[in-house]
């Protein structure tokens, strides 16, 4: 089992029941899902583009990315309809968890200028997104074959009923946010 599921179980499970006031354990916030999304707008003009995209995000996550297509045509980008301009990533369970420790704890300290992540960044429903301007901060990239930076958005889907309880759930589980 992952240390962070240890670390749900044994610390954060029993202090946000406490917290919050919660007596059943189902109803407790946890994670659900946490997804990966690379959009690749220059994928118009050179569908190779793609294929680097989605090669760095299966080294990412260990796992193969689904390729997300346009669903309308926009005459100013150029784009059409159908066209394949993104690539994404759903992680669950065991590997969800592994990818939220080595996020919070190898990955975000390697960012340029790090002084925690915004707590502004949840949804009203509990989830929480965050941006990464470029995919070197991950070790498995290997910078010298990068041909350009390119950004993920990451989401991490939570069962919380607010910020609140998802803010206490993430803080829980080590990210580190800033303080406002």
């Amino acid at each position: 089992m992952s240390r962070l599921i240890d670390k749900y179980k044994t610390e954060v499970l029993p202090a946000l029941q406490k917290e919050f006031g919660i007596e059943n354990v189902m109803a407790v916030p946890r994670l659900e899902k946490i997804t990966l999304n690379v959009g690749v707008g220059e994928a118009i003009q050179n569908a190779k583009l793609l294929d680097t995209a989605k090669a760095e995000l299966s080294l990412v996550t260990g796992q193969a990315p689904v390729v997300s297509r346009a669903k309308k045509s926009i005459a100013a980008f150029k784009l059409r309809k159908g066209v394949a301009i993104a690539c994404y990533v759903t992680l669950r369970g065991r590997r969800m968890y592994e990818f939220y420790d080595r996020l919070v704890n190898i990955v975000l300290p390697r960012v340029r200028d790090f002084r925690g992540v915004s707590p502004k960044a949840f949804d009203g429903r509990g989830n929480y997104t965050l941006g990464l301007r470029d995919q070197l901060v991950f070790p498995e990239i290997d910078y010298t074959k990068v041909e350009k930076p390119r950004g993920m958005n990451i989401t991490i889907v939570t069962s919380a009923r607010n910020d609140k309880e998802a803010y206490a759930l993430l803080k829980g589980l080590g990210m580190p946010f800033r303080e406002a």
